[in-house]
């Protein structure tokens, strides 16, 4: 599987905030020999984001849309030489995966709004597997979207020789959230990521479930039947989902690292046959009572669980991204990058529907010198 040799050192944002994403560009190590180069490290990104941006899923399709660039397109974007398909293949396969992801989330955090002075932020990891049928690994991605502006603002390559949950706690050491509040699925709750979490003057909520054997028993045990629970319902393609949540005060019944409130979370799924599927979760949260409320914390795992939608569904419908079969170097992880890339920028342009924002990119390339010259307004506190 592709990834990066070493963890990234952590980036600055603060000297990104006055940079336009061309000139972010050129803060990305070339990782080629100085001799030879004919075509700048910057000319061959910019060109891979804004084919991206035209809905471009694949190293030829990259190379596809450079050959039939306008010119004017090209002077806007200070590109003076198109190169080879192979080119862009093998430099883009060629980069340090972890380090642009890192200098892509430092910019892109810049641009993360606050909510009530709150900013929630999700990890979740996806496997690429259409390089499977090329015999290769699946590349695996752990990836974190904040909740209020659904980009990404991180990412990294998991191996096959570890798991998520160290390089989990290698990106929060590196990422600016004091102030966030980090929600995990069950695997993440684990005593040392909460504690650097906390460490980090941040908050979690995470999952319980058979991972946490202790911890799952006695939430389980809790006096749910004498607790108010706060209650959803919805419809959606025929069936009926029904969210209970009821929270206590954790108090001194679980001995877990800043835990103040735990909950129990019923989902009910009803089909049309009247058939009824019914699921009870465990969460803990080191949020107290005053900060966060009921609604509040079934909303973040709510949220949490539409990563699936908001970003591993988009990149596989709108790009395809499980067929794609790049297998060589860091390529996979790259692409995925240029993926979270362009779905984040069309969401801090206003846009709610990417594939209807990528057929808009495509019939109007007009527009894309604009998006990728235009600093999004920085709204973060």
């Amino acid at each position: 599987m592709s990834s990066s040799p070493t963890q990234p050192e952590p980036v600055d944002p603060q000297r990104l905030k006055d940079l336009n994403l061309i000139d972010l560009f050129t803060e990305i190590t070339d990782p080629r020999k100085r001799r030879g180069v004919r075509h700048q490290l910057t000319t061959i990104i910019t060109i891979a984001v804004s084919a991206v941006c035209t809905g471009a899923r694949s190293f030829a399709a990259i190379g596809q849309w450079a050959k039939e660039m306008s010119p004017e397109i090209a002077t806007k974007l200070k590109i003076s030489r198109i190169p080879e398909t192979s080119t862009i293949r093998r430099v883009l396969s060629q980069l340090d995966a972890n380090a642009f992801d890192s200098l892509l989330g430092a910019w892109l955090w810049l641009r993360c709004k606050s909510q009530h002075g709150l900013n929630v932020l999700s990890f979740d990891g996806k496997s690429i597997r259409g390089a499977r049928a090329r015999g290769a690994q699946a590349a695996h991605l752990l990836a974190g979207l904040t909740h209020n502006t659904g980009t990404v603002i991180a990412q990294t390559s998991v191996s096959d020789k570890t798991n998520e949950i160290p390089l989990l706690r290698n990106l929060l050491k590196h990422l600016a959230i004091a102030g966030f509040l980090i929600v995990a699925d069950a695997l993440h709750t684990q005593r040392e990521t909460a504690e650097l979490i906390l460490k980090r003057k941040a908050h979690y909520l995470l999952t319980v479930k058979d991972n946490q054997p202790g911890v799952r028993k006695i939430c389980k045990d809790m006096p749910w039947r004498k607790v108010t629970a706060h209650r959803t319902t919805e419809r959606l393609r025929g069936q009926t989902f029904t969210r209970s949540l009821k929270v206590v005060a954790a108090g001194n019944w679980l001995d877990f690292p800043g835990v103040q409130q735990i909950g129990q979370l019923t989902r009910t799924v009803t089909n049309k046959d009247g058939k009824r599927t019914v699921e009870v979760v465990y969460l803990i949260c080191s949020l107290p009572c005053h900060q966060a409320s009921p609604k509040q914390i079934a909303d973040w795992t709510r949220n949490h669980w539409s990563i699936e939608n908001k970003l591993h569904w988009v990149r596989d419908m709108a790009f395809d991204e499980d067929r794609q079969q790049a297998h060589t170097g860091s390529g996979p992880q790259t692409m995925a990058s240029l993926r979270n890339l362009v779905i984040s920028l069309l969401r801090l342009a206003g846009h709610t529907n990417i594939t209807a924002a990528l057929r808009h990119y495509s019939w109007h390339t007009e527009h894309i010198p604009d998006l990728l010259l235009t600093i999004p307004e920085r709204t973060l506190p």
